[in-house]
């Protein structure tokens, strides 16, 4: 069972604001409210489509998703939002917040350019330490992800989730990176964490 309350104080040592949900549904109303009317990007995520959060954001402003919009563009749109939105593939116990990205856009997003930045994570997500957060960033979100996205790569053939570090043309596990403290460049930087399984 993940220690949810030390995950929590370490975040918020390593320069993060926290806040915690009991469920997805309270989750989604916190952050409706939090992003009014702007202009919000969002990161490729499972969990942001569990929380159904696309259309209530759409609802009160202007939203930037790829996984919903298929426009030319959308991506660099999300990329210029005041405000982006994303999950992680894994947090640590210690504070470390773990993601791995094909194109980079997702990632590149968690460093510089917007005034707030929100990571929601399942209490799924988190591992007790940081080599066991990329353990599960590997051996779980990236075969999930690539099952899900009917990529042709050597872990989606498997039985067992598993990853084998292949040198496959369509591999999505190109970007790793490894958030030891809150960027300097990310003002308000507010992980979201939801008592309940959320995404891979």
């Amino acid at each position: 069972m993940a220690n949810v309350e030390l995950t929590m104080a370490n975040l918020e040592k390593r320069g993060y604001r926290v806040s915690r949900f009991p469920d997805r549904e309270a989750a989604a109303q916190y952050l409706v409210q939090e992003l009014g009317n702007t202009h919000v990007g969002l990161g490729g995520s499972v969990t942001l489509q569990e929380m159904d959060l696309f259309p209530r954001l759409l609802a009160r402003g202007d939203v930037s998703w790829h996984q919903t919009q298929k426009e030319d563009g959308v991506r660099e749109k999300a990329n210029a939002a005041p405000f982006y939105i994303m999950s992680a593939n894994a947090v640590s116990e210690e504070g470390q917040i773990i993601n791995i990205d094909a194109r980079g856009n997702r990632v590149a997003n968690m460093f510089f350019g917007h005034e707030r930045v929100y990571v929601i994570i399942g209490i799924n997500k988190i591992a007790p330490t940081a080599e066991m957060a990329m353990w599960r960033a590997r051996n779980i979100a990236c075969p999930k992800n690539v099952r899900r996205l009917n990529h042709d790569v050597p872990c989606a053939q498997l039985d067992e989730l598993k990853c084998i570090d292949c040198d496959s043309p369509n591999r999505i596990c190109r970007a790793f990176v490894t958030l030891e403290y809150r960027p300097f460049g990310i003002p308000h930087f507010e992980v979201v964490i939801v008592d309940e399984a959320l995404g891979y």
